[in-house]
């Protein structure tokens, strides 16, 4: 974790306590506890030790600490032995380390990553089958891609 400034350039404290919504573009370490919604394009760094309680969007997040609500990211979710997230998850990618706990629904693949425009609502023609449904055609997808 040496180069964690230049890619984590927000630091939330060990100390801090905070409460609300928090928006960025490049990425965020929280250190402390965390109570509200996160919305970023950029990285989300949830340490060992520090708890967030609230619904996140971001580009790739790692959860080293506690996780209590939604989490929607259009790159990478990274879990590590000591993370906790509880709570429902959609992303493109996703990467569990052993040890790891995770209570909640659970949607991986490139078609789940839809906090981008470019992959919003893009995903559920994929399927093959007509579009009756716009939007609900994307569920069975999401099966589909679990079974890998």
């Amino acid at each position: 974790m040496a180069d964690n400034n230049g890619e984590y350039p927000t630091v939330i404290g060990a100390d801090a306590v905070f409460k609300g919504e928090l928006k960025f573009e490049k990425g965020v370490r929280l250190l402390g506890n965390f109570d509200g919604q996160i919305e970023s394009s950029g990285n989300l760094l949830v340490a060992d030790g520090a708890t967030l309680s609230g619904d996140v969007k971001a580009g790739n997040v790692q959860i080293d600490g506690v996780m209590q609500g939604n989490l929607e990211a259009t790159g990478k979710v990274k879990l590590a032995a000591s993370a906790r997230l509880e709570g429902d998850l959609r992303t493109a990618r996703l990467e569990v380390a052993d040890g790891a706990t995770f209570v909640g629904k659970c949607s991986v693949g490139p078609n789940n990553a839809r906090g981008s425009g470019a992959n919003s609502g893009g995903g559920s023609s994929a399927a093959g089958k007509s579009d009756d449904k716009p939007k609900g055609a994307g569920q069975p997808q999401a099966v589909a891609a679990g079974k890998r």
